[in-house]
């Protein structure tokens, strides 16, 4: 059987397109990354981690943003400033590990890391025990 008028690249040829494609598609790629610095790459990284960073210092934990989800709890703006205030007043007191108490919502702080561990609000039917803190702010 014989071919004629047909063209067929070797290996060599076939491989070395491909690579000079991938190549120019990961030059594209990195050049568009180029143009995002490392903090906000962070920052994205983190907030698709479903961590809750606010504005100010204070963040919460992953375990605190599912409690919080879970109980339905929302907090506005003012309650936010309250929590950081509160969270900042352990902190100045020493307290490592703090209750912070606010409206009928409770918080455990980890005053060193400023993060929230956990979230919960108070009823009438819980037992409302609370383990491992070294101080509470009622705000």
């Amino acid at each position: 059987m014989e071919i004629k008028g047909n063209v067929y690249s070797s290996i060599e040829q076939v491989t070395g397109q491909y690579l000079n494609q991938r190549t120019k598609e990961s030059t594209s790629t990195a050049q568009t990354q180029q143009n995002v610095s490392f903090e906000d790459m962070l920052r994205q990284r983190w907030q698709s981690a479903d961590s809750m960073v606010t504005d100010g210092s204070l963040k919460f934990s992953k375990h605190a943003g599912e409690r919080l989800k879970q109980r339905n709890i929302i907090l506005s703006d003012e309650q936010m400033k309250r929590l950081e205030s509160g969270a900042q007043k352990a902190n100045e007191k020493g307290i490592r590990e703090s209750l912070v108490i606010m409206d009928s919502l409770s918080f455990i702080v980890n005053t060193k890391s400023n993060t929230v561990i956990t979230a919960m609000e108070q009823s009438n039917d819980a037992d409302n025990v609370y383990t491992n803190i070294d101080g509470a702010v009622i705000i």
